[in-house]
């Protein structure tokens, strides 16, 4: 284990102590969680509703597992699927690519935030990754704006693959205020990352962007 973490601290693997940012974004997460707690069942994104009615078929599908045991050739492909998407779709809204306000889809050269995340899931998936670690996941962004990544769930804990971020980084590491993702037991069932009680009772829940950002139509 010893020799694998120094492995991956060599590929550029960022598992530091976590700065202060990551829980100025994210007060109700607890700051020794490798993999970020969940908080009860919450609403399916609007976005990811209307992919289902598309991809019935991929929507029924099973978990296949919850959670992969990070080695360092995983990591390598991983970190590979992140970078090759990035490179390969250009960023654009979906009212620029489809006149639409939320469109979910499999980009094929131009996509929005939560299209890279469906094809890097996608990627993953095939090179035998099981979808119940693979979670869509919706969020707010370092400026408060409306966004989707890609969360990968193993037992190091959680790593993200954002279209906006060319590393794969431990949540802790990200400037990012995580509202839901999908259940790793159900797909179809999404699951709040906010502890709405402790954070109403928190003193520092101003730091936080608002509770608010929860109705997010992603």
């Amino acid at each position: 284990m010893i020799r694998f973490v120094l492995s991956a601290l060599a590929l550029g693997i960022s598992c530091v102590v976590a700065s202060a940012n990551a829980f100025h974004f994210n007060p109700t997460q607890p700051t020794t969680a490798r993999n970020m707690l969940t908080y009860g069942a919450t609403t399916m994104p609007v976005g990811y509703y209307d992919y289902c009615r598309r991809y019935r078929g991929e929507c029924a599908r099973g978990p296949e597992g919850t959670m992969i045991k990070l080695t360092e050739s995983n990591w390598r492909e991983i970190v590979l699927v992140n970078a090759e998407v990035n490179t390969a779709i250009a960023p654009l809204t979906d009212m620029e690519i489809f006149g639409v306000e939320e469109r979910w889809e499999y980009p094929a050269t131009v996509g929005d935030c939560e299209d890279y995340a469906l094809l890097k899931r996608k990627r993953l998936n095939e090179m035998g990754y099981p979808l119940g670690a693979l979670l869509l996941t919706v969020a707010r962004d370092a400026k408060g704006g409306g966004h989707a990544v890609l969360t990968v769930v193993t037992d190091l804990g959680d790593f993200v693959l954002d279209n906006l971020e060319q590393k794969v980084l431990l949540w802790k590491d990200t400037e990012i205020y995580y509202l839901k993702r999908q259940s790793g037991e159900d797909l179809n069932r999404w699951v709040s990352l906010i502890n709405e009680e402790e954070l109403l009772m928190s003193s520092g829940r101003s730091q936080a962007p608002s509770t608010a950002a929860a109705s997010v139509r992603r």
